[in-house]
């Protein structure tokens, strides 16, 4: 839930309501409160406009969302989640 707290407050510090952030991402207030509290993930188009809107930098608010959402995946295999990390490190998986 780091992604959630920190949307939550930098719209407090920004002085903005659940509302118009909702506005902003074209859908209801309560879907915006469900990603605001954790309990529903954003889109990843969704967190690059609330990164415009409450001013946080894209990395920082991205990196959130995807610790989120790995551990949400990793669940209950928190004792491998390490390894499985390393080795898609270490193998470059991704070039």
């Amino acid at each position: 839930m780091l992604f959630a707290q920190r949307i939550k407050t930098a719209r407090l510090e920004n002085g903005l309501l659940q509302r118009q952030l909702a506005i902003a991402l074209n859908i209801d207030v309560p879907m915006y409160n469900r990603i605001e509290h954790g309990s529903r993930q954003a889109k990843r188009e969704q967190v690059l406009i609330l990164s415009d809107i409450l001013n946080i930098e894209q990395e920082e608010l991205l990196t959130l969302w995807v610790i989120d959402r790995l551990t949400k995946v990793i669940g209950k295999d928190k004792d491998i989640a390490g390894k499985a990390l390393k080795k898609i490190t270490d193998d470059k998986i991704w070039r």
